[in-house]
């Protein structure tokens, strides 16, 4: 009997990980479900047999393609338990992936022209472009952040229940210190990744790793803690709108601090070093 009542008690605690919320559970779980298939496929396939050798601009556009598609088409057939009853809009996944459709079309509209002219990177392979960057990033962007997110919302939520008994100013320096880490990991831990990818090039690939890993990292301080807010207080399950400003206004701050870098840190790398002639940057950009 006891045994029984433990084993209920356990099962309606909530979990350390997870959000309580049942449709912002199901879409965390799923995009982390859906991340091995396009890692797979682009770090574990594409670059290890350098299929890349022989694609032209179609096969990088249909390798985004296959990566961002289905993990939009997936939880429209298969819709989860949680939610089967909700209306398409109200459903974490949709609000997810607004958000970060947002954000990182931003981010690689506009702060990939900081990457050229800041930290001296171009890409070389052939591609269909908006605004000088390759569409395929714009569609790898989207899974990548998603997964990148997800894992921030989780180990933030399970931070937070570990240090729920300290004073407010202690939680706050943990929680603080640990977004600055896991941006600086994840930033440092992605430029890693795409290594052994000849057509993303550096002019000093060791700045890039130690410094520009930094600035690539602010996307994040910003990111992770504004996008864990989206549905995870209960009873305030936000509406697509709000999802959208919410974003646009990470995205802005984003901005402000990556143009603030530029102005009073400047290029990691000597700035006549940069491609600038290969590379277009935006109208503000000297």
């Amino acid at each position: 009997m006891g045994g029984k009542e433990s084993s209920d008690s356990s099962r309606s605690s909530p979990s350390l990980w997870l959000a309580p919320d049942p449709s912002k559970r199901w879409g965390e779980i799923f995009f982390l479900c859906y991340t091995p298939f396009w890692l797979t496929l682009c770090l574990g396939i594409v670059i290890p047999y350098k299929l890349y050798e022989s694609f032209t601009e179609l096969e990088y556009l249909l390798l985004g393609l296959i990566s961002a598609v289905p993990s939009f088409l997936i939880p429209m057939i298969f819709v989860g338990k949680a939610d089967s009853k909700l209306c398409w809009k109200d459903r974490y996944w949709v609000k997810a992936s607004l958000w970060i459709i947002i954000f990182s079309y931003v981010g690689n509209y506009f702060w990939t022209h900081y990457f050229f002219t800041v930290l001296g990177a171009s890409y070389t392979f052939p591609s269909w472009k908006m605004n000088n960057v390759p569409h395929t990033t714009f569609l790898l962007t989207h899974v990548c952040f998603l997964f990148y997110h997800v894992a921030s919302n989780m180990t933030i939520r399970r931070l937070r229940h570990a240090v729920a008994d300290l004073p407010d100013n202690l939680r706050w320096a943990a929680e603080g210190a640990w977004i600055l880490a896991l941006s600086y990991f994840i930033a440092y831990l992605e430029t890693l990744a795409v290594s052994n990818f000849p057509y993303y090039e550096f002019v000093d690939r060791a700045s890039m790793y130690k410094v520009g890993s930094l600035f690539y990292a602010i996307y994040f301080f910003v990111s992770f803690p504004m996008f864990l807010r989206i549905d995870e207080k209960p009873g305030d399950l936000w509406e697509l709108p709000r999802v959208a400003v919410d974003s646009l206004g990470a995205a802005m701050l984003v901005t402000i601090i990556l143009d603030l870098w530029r102005i009073f840190l400047g290029p990691i790398v000597p700035h006549s070093k940069t491609k600038q002639c290969l590379q277009q940057g935006l109208p503000w950009f000297p």
